[in-house]
């Protein structure tokens, strides 16, 4: 083929190739399922990247792309739902979990009487963020009832069970002796306990929202398997400001750690969930407020509701700078930018313990902070507040 062939070749292909990126980038925009409210009309619903070359037909139940109008490319599911509203929350909350089993966080070498330096649990091939399910068939309720078990074992071989990926597991583990005792050779965690922001409540079901990504353990990155979970009353006490390469931190402390205001069954990639017995809407905002699902969302002004002081929640205002293609929930769902000076003066942007502040948008609760860049501390991300809404059961 000659040069001359090849490069009209060239010009006709190409323009296509790069046609057909732009519109399959543009695909990926588009999710599975789309709520709107009922008072929200399909022809409304917009997607931000969407190509100009592909068109959008709107039936009762079914949203398609075709290109051109001509040949179809996707079809995805619109699920009215009943306007929506839930409370705003923005308060300082406690959160105290203990986890099923216990976490693997270490491993530790010991010395045995014959000079050996090993970890019993890490020749068995026990890894961090492992969990110890049972030893020889017993549950273990703890850390320490974990310690007693091995102390206590008439054989210097134990079987345990795991949980290591969603997957049981089971491994033989030769212990050690250390001063006539049985060790392990590894460091493990039983609970967690911090500060955070509540998202949301559901006043039907009882059900509140907070966080929006999931308590993970800070030696392993692994998420905790809750067993039993609390939500309590907080108070900030003191911000340490955001700077470049060093997040910020708000500082906090429980009201009364005996007194649990809601019980967290939940931990997932889209934050903690669970239920109370009595009302935890805040006198700031007590009025329920519609929620805006991600095709109503737009980049541009926005505001976060939050407390950085004992003064409770404030409204900042914000910049929803741009929105992210997921096809699964997961806590970073939009990129975020503070443009208040007054929270800029004061945190630099996004600090520690903002996790789960709403992000407000046009009236409606759109989102909810997640994340901070470390290196930008006024900038960082937020989930879409639909995510949040299925983990916690009150979206289908």
């Amino acid at each position: 083929m000659s040069y001359k062939r090849l490069s009209k070749y060239s010009i006709v292909v190409t323009p296509i190739l790069i046609l057909g990126l732009i519109i399959f980038l543009s695909l990926r925009d588009i999710p599975e399922v789309v709520y709107i409210n009922n008072s929200v009309q399909t022809s409304d619903i917009c997607f931000p990247k969407i190509s100009t070359f592909n068109k959008l037909k709107y039936t009762k139940d079914k949203l398609k792309v075709s290109f051109l109008g001509l040949i179809p490319l996707k079809s995805v599911s619109v699920q009215k739902v009943n306007d929506l509203e839930v409370y705003p929350g923005g308060s300082s909350v406690g959160v105290r979990l203990s986890t099923e089993g216990v976490l693997v966080v270490g491993h530790f070498e010991m010395q045995t009487k014959e000079g050996e330096v090993s970890s019993p649990g890490q020749n068995a091939g026990i890894e961090l963020g492992d969990v110890i399910l049972k030893v020889n068939g017993e549950e273990i309720q703890g850390s320490k009832d974990l310690s007693k078990k091995i102390k206590d074992s008439e054989s210097q071989k134990v079987n345990m069970e795991l949980m290591r990926d969603e997957k049981i597991i089971s491994k033989e583990v030769n212990l050690l002796k250390e001063e006539e005792e049985y060790k392990l050779g590894l460091w493990v965690r039983d609970s967690t306990a911090g500060i955070g922001t509540l998202t949301f409540y559901h006043k039907e079901t009882s059900t509140f929202g907070a966080l929006g990504h999931p308590i993970t353990d800070g030696d392993t990155n692994k998420a905790f398997r809750i067993k039993t979970g609390e939500l309590l009353s907080s108070s900030v006490l003191s911000v340490r400001k955001g700077e470049k390469g060093t997040p910020g931190e708000l500082k906090g402390l429980f009201i009364n750690d005996k007194i649990s205001i809601g019980s967290i069954d939940k931990n997932t990639k889209s934050g903690i969930f669970g239920k109370t017995e009595n009302s935890i809407i805040n006198e700031s905002y007590s009025k329920p407020m519609k929620v805006g699902f991600r095709s109503e969302i737009k980049e541009g002004p926005a505001k976060i509701i939050t407390s950085i002081d004992q003064k409770g929640p404030k409204e900042y205002d914000i910049e929803i700078v741009k929105l992210l293609s997921q096809d699964e929930p997961g806590p970073k769902s939009m990129v975020i930018k503070v443009t208040d000076q007054e929270l800029l003066e004061k945190t630099g942007g996004i600090v520690q313990g903002m996790s789960g502040s709403p992000i407000i948008q046009n009236n409606k609760l759109v989102g909810a902070v997640t994340h901070v860049l470390i290196n930008k501390p006024d900038v960082g991300y937020g989930i879409y507040i639909e995510w949040m809404l299925k983990d916690a059961g009150v979206l289908n």
